[in-house]
């Protein structure tokens, strides 16, 4: 069912509770969409990325091939904010050393120096990117797979679209204010000068902005493009914070396409897994009773240690396995 579901999809996001294996399952369904002859984008947005450890290879925020099953592939990022920052700022820098006169560019790097490290500067850089992303690749791979934070951080960053769309749009009414009357000084005293180059320059880029903002914010909330898989345990608190970030959102209009119940005890293997399952067998139907439309997808308990490929091709064909 799950291979299905990405199969229907461009963009899944993969998230949950920290610790339930996210990355593993993001990376194991990126292996099975490939070996379907997909081609996948895999992206880590968690700061904390353990992205190249499960695959076994060093990653860096430029795409990277990691698994091929022709004519499927599997490409990975793992987000750098501070490398979109700068690349961001470098670009700023450049243009304001443009327009502005000579005596203000010390100040002006000055300026951008503290702004680099900004609250919420590194969140502004992963959506960032995230958003670029969605806009460069949905459309070059079959599924771009974004293998989230630990659901507080990624619920917030998911309702960041909305808010900055806002807030660009909040600016782009003050600078038209300011851009009138400064036209009306200049119809005064006469001739064009740097300062209005500037402002044209500066609300091109927030006007690029707004709206990339505005169609991640529309390709997220749209069922038939967008899916959020939650990856859970059959244990209470696990199952307790499930509900919840269904809840958020769907609130956000974010559809939740599935959810996958992970290390599943075997009921063969003695008393005490044996106990313990029936224990994950109450959790689970709880989630069943406050979710009944949403798919559920159970993997075992694997004994393995789940990094490098075999290991996620192993977990790509349990997932298959689940989808036939």
């Amino acid at each position: 069912m799950l291979l299905t579901l990405a199969g229907e999809r461009k963009v899944l996001f993969v998230g949950g509770k920290g610790g339930v294996g996210k990355t593993s399952v993001a990376s194991a369904l990126a292996v099975a969409v490939a070996h379907n002859g997909g081609r996948v984008l895999l992206v880590s947005t968690d700061p904390a990325h353990n992205l190249g450890h499960i695959w076994d290879t060093p990653l860096s925020d430029a795409k990277a091939r990691v698994f091929t099953a022709s004519p499927g592939n599997v490409d990975a990022v793992e987000i750098d904010p501070q490398a979109t920052i700068e690349r961001h700022f470098e670009a700023v820098d450049a243009t304001m050393m443009k327009l502005l006169p000579e005596r203000l560019h010390r100040s002006a790097k000055q300026h951008l120096e503290l702004a680099k490290t900004a609250p919420g500067s590194h969140e502004s850089a992963i959506l960032e990117r995230i958003a670029e992303l969605i806009d460069h690749d949905a459309d070059v791979y079959d599924l771009v797979i974004f293998d989230t934070a630990p659901s507080g951080h990624t619920l917030h960053l998911l309702t960041l679209p909305e808010k900055l769309t806002g807030w660009t749009e909040s600016l782009l009414a003050s600078r038209s204010r300011s851009e009138r009357f400064a036209a009306a000084a200049r119809g005064i005293v006469g001739g064009e000068d740097q300062e209005a180059a500037a402002d044209s320059e500066l609300r091109r880029t927030l006007i690029a902005r707004r709206d990339r903002f505005v169609r991640m914010r529309k390709t997220i909330t749209d069922a038939t493009a967008t899916g959020f898989v939650i990856v859970t345990l059959a244990e209470r608190m696990p199952v307790a914070e499930t509900l919840d970030i269904v809840k958020q959102l769907r609130g956000l209009g974010i559809d939740v396409a599935s959810i996958v119940v992970n290390r599943r005890s075997p009921a063969d293997s003695g008393s005490l897994l044996a106990e313990r399952r029936k224990l994950e067998g109450t959790c689970l139907q709880v989630l069943r009773e406050h979710l009944d439309t949403v798919p559920i997808t159970e993997l075992p308990l694997l004994a393995r240690d789940l990094t490098g490929e075999e290991a996620l091709e192993e977990l790509a064909a349990l997932l298959t396995a689940d989808s036939q």
